[in-house]
């Protein structure tokens, strides 16, 4: 059995009198691609962010390549994430603000911003402000910001989210071109073609409880 990327160990999450995660417990193994299917608000979302370090859980633990978020990391380093409706500088075009999110860390140069923008299907020479994107465009370019530095982790929280056929076609095959590269892959969609053409497990959550179905 391969090793765990990701461990979950009895994550609860509550807010107020909600209990949005109930004692979750999930190992997901390198090199794969593990769906979540659920409804909203079935808890996938607030998993993602706890997984992340966004959200603090109420008891419980992550553990991110064995080193538990919160406590040895505010947020796991080696991973790349797309998680409700991307944020970005609405003034600014796609390159420049990939180029001002990438000068945070440093780790990659203007070429593989480049590339990364090229892999989505957008152009990274193009002037148009993100303000005028459509929202599939706005997905792309979220794609291309969870991939430019090449982490071996990503959690795509709906990454389909406005794309057409065509675009949800070539999003699945990098998705897929991405597992081929021994990336772990945490994947939560909707809709059920997704999860089951890309999928090497998939869990429901419902109201914070996670089953495995596959």
């Amino acid at each position: 059995m391969a090793e765990a990327a990701i461990k979950i160990e009895g994550l609860t999450k509550v807010f107020g009198e909600d209990t949005v995660l109930d004692h979750v417990s999930r190992d997901f193994e390198e090199g794969q691609i593990h769906g979540i299917v659920g409804n909203n608000g079935s808890g996938k979302t607030v998993m993602m962010k706890c997984i992340c370090g966004f959200l603090q859980p109420t008891s419980g633990r992550v553990l991110v390549r064995r080193l538990q978020v919160g406590r040895d990391m505010d947020f796991p380093p080696d991973m790349g994430i797309i998680i409700e409706t991307p944020g970005f500088l609405p003034m600014l075009s796609g390159y420049k603000n990939l180029e001002l999110l990438a000068s945070l860390r440093r780790k990659i140069d203007k070429e593989t911003i480049r590339h990364a923008i090229l892999q989505v299907g957008l152009d990274p020479d193009s002037s148009k402000p993100v303000g005028k994107y459509s929202l599939g465009m706005r997905q792309r370019l979220g794609i291309a910001q969870a991939i430019m530095e090449d982490p071996s982790i990503l959690i795509l929280d709906e990454p389909f989210n406005g794309l057409d056929k065509y675009g949800v076609r070539e999003m699945r095959e990098l998705i897929l071109w991405l597992c081929d590269k021994k990336k772990t892959i945490l994947l939560a969609s909707h809709n059920q073609v997704d999860i089951d053409e890309l999928c090497d497990t998939v869990c429901e959550m419902d109201a914070g409880v996670m089953t495995m179905v596959r």
